[in-house]
């Protein structure tokens, strides 16, 4: 299998930095050992005014499969044959991605120490892979591609010139040209790209896959519009990593974006009936329902029950009428990404002394949580399996005990107003369920009931006429909180 990169140059940035680059100089051509053959490196032009760079991998076919790499697509074994008789010497694969990564890793990292300044320069790129495995066609190149500002060319390769009858094969011949983008960047599509398109990997898909997606797709993967797809065929279709990936992209994204631009991580769709000047976030519109609903209750100590990327959190430090803030959170990597978020580290040390980040499930009783004036479940409870809500009823309601909880879920009854949801569709993938107003409210009066609360409900977002708010809130409150209120 084969792939060249070529670059064009001036006096002052002549072509050949693309050898200081890469590691490998113009003039030696080289060759490398891997687990799956052998990698050679050679230039077939390298002047000022233009250079290429050609990778060529040697597949040994035959020690692939004793190793116990000669694996079909999603790891399951091949055909006896087949195991020996395929495509993998000749199309670009993960092989290719894997030789790619292991010759070119320091240029794959955006490391050059002999011209430091380099790395982060673009330049005029041109990557060419003669065969390339594309399941889904040459759309799908395109799809995959162009999001990240190459300009792509995907000719497909016909099953057999001499009967054009046949058809085309599953193979393209694709040309990759960009003015904008590192050589870094390039790598990294590439190695991530190659095994998509293919859709099969030679090796297993282990849990460490996921850190290196994330590694590999930082800066591009988190905002690219093909990035569920791309995430489930690099990892194998294996769902448990999958969605790993997927949850920890989002609060990736999350943690970089702006107030302004924040999207909501549970429900993963934006709210279309906004204007179109400069839309509100359903996100940002809960955060405030949030806060207006704790200033009304004279809240001060404050649990947030799955924090998340601790944005509300965040929220509440803003105000100094809250002294005691508590984030809860089962995943510790949420909660690290809280923590970067509030700058927990850098805080000073009366602000810090205001806020806690807490690991635990909401399904077990904590002596923790007790004794506090508020709690927020803000998305949470469409994420708890049914059978498991009693739980979370009991260790919130019964055993912690707040004067006041926030509950806010999906309206299912409003998913009509999104175009981009498929009908009978949820939300999102993580969603057990998504109550309509009547069963959000009659599953609110039977905890209300049994806990001794009287409930109030909020809607949150635009509130149609039809179909009601994208977001319903209900606001549980004991008759000591009401007392309190009245005095």
């Amino acid at each position: 299998m084969f792939l060249t990169i070529s670059t064009t140059g001036v006096p002052e940035r002549p072509a050949t930095d693309l050898g200081f680059l890469l590691h490998k100089h113009p003039d030696k051509a080289q060759s490398f050992s891997t687990s799956c053959g052998r990698a050679h490196v050679f230039y077939p032009e390298a002047d000022e005014e233009r250079c290429t760079v050609a990778l060529l991998l040697e597949v040994d076919t035959v020690a692939l499969v004793r190793r116990g790499k000669g694996k079909g697509r999603g790891g399951a074994p091949d055909a006896a044959l087949a195991q020996y008789v395929n495509d993998r010497p000749y199309a670009a694969s993960s092989l290719l991605a894997v030789a790619l990564g292991n010759v070119f890793s320091s240029a794959l990292r955006g490391v050059c120490n002999a011209r430091p300044e380099q790395p982060g320069l673009p330049r005029p790129l041109r990557v060419e892979v003669p065969a390339l495995p594309a399941r889904g066609g040459p759309a799908l190149v395109h799809r995959l591609f162009e999001p990240l500002g190459w300009t792509v060319t995907a000719d497909p390769v016909a099953l057999d010139t001499e009967f054009p009858e046949w058809g085309d094969s599953r193979y393209v011949r694709l040309v990759l040209e960009s003015e904008t983008l590192t050589l870094a960047e390039a790598l990294r599509h590439l190695y991530v790209l190659l095994p998509v398109l293919d859709d099969a990997k030679h090796y297993w898909v282990a849990p460490d896959e996921v850190d290196k997606l994330l590694r590999v797709g930082e800066g591009w993967l988190p905002r690219h519009p093909e990035q569920r797809l791309i995430t489930s065929r690099y990892l194998t279709r294996r769902w448990s990593l999958t969605r790993q990936a997927l949850e920890r992209l989002e609060l990736v994204r999350l943690a970089e974006a702006d107030d302004s631009d924040v999207q909501d991580i549970d429900n993963a769709v934006a709210d279309e009936s906004a204007t179109e000047e400069k839309p509100t976030p359903l996100a940002v519109r809960r955060r405030e329902a949030i806060l207006t609903a704790l200033r009304a209750a004279g809240a001060a100590r404050v649990l947030d029950l799955g924090c998340g990327q601790g944005q509300l959190v965040q929220e509440l430090l803003r105000d100094p009428a809250y002294t005691e803030i508590v984030g809860v959170d089962v995943s510790m990597r949420a909660l690290t990404i809280a923590s970067r978020r509030l700058k927990l580290d850098r805080m000073g040390e009366r602000q810090a002394a205001r806020v806690k980040l807490l690991q635990g499930s909401l399904a077990y009783t904590d002596r923790r949580l007790k004794g506090y004036d508020a709690a927020v479940l803000s998305e949470v409870i469409e994420h708890v399996d049914l059978p498991r809500l009693s739980a979370l009823e009991y260790a919130v309601f019964g055993a912690a005990r707040p004067r006041t909880v926030l509950v806010t879920t999906p309206n299912v009854e409003y998913n009509v107003r999104w175009e981009t949801l498929p009908a009978g569709h949820v939300r999102h993938g993580d969603h057990r369920f998504e109550w309509t107003r009547a069963e959000f409210r009659a599953w609110a009066a039977e905890v209300a009931g049994r806990h001794g609360y009287d409930v109030e409900f909020v809607p949150v977002g635009p509130d149609d006429p039809e179909v009601g708010p994208p977001t319903q809130m209900a606001v549980f409150t004991t008759g000591t909180e009401k007392e309190a209120k009245a005095a």
